[in-house]
């Protein structure tokens, strides 16, 4: 169990703290709105997590599989949902100033996470390097691995938010706070491409 454990957190390192799209989209909300702002976000896109990743190793991936075009629909739902996010972002005023965008909440994280088809890639194939390697039955392996891999990312997801917000501190006059919302709506943006075109 801990050597599984152990490897799966090596194996999950990179993805989860390399800056992806939802690392890049927590660090723009921690930047915007400050890191206390990102958790009922960062709580609601791990609760669907853990979720969605316990239902994918239980099977439900299967049922997915026969019908592959539910994830398009959810590639592009997701990058669409992204591009409005960043578009809020983008007209924001200030750092002070609320009164244009609003902090994401524990829905928009859940939204998130059930738009991204890419989460369900990487819990599917996460499932399939980790899960044959059960040695105290199926079920505890799924919970483990299904836990383990959720409270990974959201270590990394507050450890960008935490890095956006510090990034912020250092734009605090009006112009350089319209900037930097700037900057990260347009960096959203990109993220949205990205899942539209991945």
């Amino acid at each position: 169990m801990l050597q599984t454990s152990i490897a799966l957190i090596l194996f999950l390192f990179p993805l989860a703290y390399s800056p992806g799209p939802g690392n890049l989209f927590f660090a723009a909300n921690g930047a915007r709105f400050g890191f206390r702002s990102t958790l009922p976000m960062n709580v609601g896109y791990h609760a669907a997590t853990w979720v969605v990743t316990a239902a994918i190793g239980f099977g439900f991936i299967a049922a997915v599989e026969r019908f592959p075009e539910v994830f398009v629909i959810l590639k592009t739902a997701g990058a669409f949902y992204v591009l409005w996010l960043a578009w809020k972002l983008f007209r924001a005023g200030t750092i002070e100033d609320h009164g244009v965008a609003k902090p994401a909440t524990f829905t928009d994280g859940v939204i998130l996470l059930l738009l991204n088809p890419k989460a369900y890639v990487i819990i599917t194939l996460m499932f399939t390097q980790f899960l044959d390697q059960a040695e105290s039955g199926w079920v505890f392996m799924v919970l483990l691995i299904t836990t383990v891999f959720t409270i990974n990312n959201l270590i990394a997801f507050s450890v960008w938010a935490l890095v956006g917000e510090k990034i912020a501190g250092l734009f605090r006059t009006p112009d350089s706070a319209n900037k930097l919302n700037m900057v990260f709506g347009a960096i959203l943006a990109a993220v949205a491409v990205w899942m539209f075109l991945s």
